[in-house]
């Protein structure tokens, strides 16, 4: 991680070579747990990983997809949908999550933030 980068409270996750494409992991980032998504080859999005309607840390391991323009992870338990870019539960808004900001770094080191 760049001197920069770390000044700025972002925080090193993994390396893109990590994530398989259109796949997520989950990383402990200032003691929460995080979704981190890579959509095709370079595409990255970070959520909670905590479904609050199924009450179980399981978003990163949900499908990805789509509805409409929206690129969404599907819960593995429920099946409700996120919005990767706003944290948004399609079906219940009001069970909403956090959506972190994430970007690529020097090396292809995934940094949040």
């Amino acid at each position: 991680m760049s001197y920069g980068a770390a000044k700025q409270g972002w925080v090193r996750v993994c390396s893109l070579a990590d994530i398989v494409p259109d796949t997520g992991v989950c990383a402990l980032v200032h003691g929460e747990q995080v979704a981190v998504f890579r959509i095709g080859q370079r595409d990255l999005y970070a959520i909670d990983n905590f479904d609050p309607i199924a009450n179980a840390a399981v978003l990163s391991r949900g499908l990805i997809g789509s509805l409409g323009e929206r690129v969404v992870v599907a819960s593995p338990i429920h099946k409700q949908h996120f919005d990767l870019r706003s944290g948004e539960c399609i079906e219940a808004p009001e069970h909403s999550v956090r959506a972190w900001s994430v970007q690529l770094g020097d090396g292809d080191q995934v940094l949040i933030r």
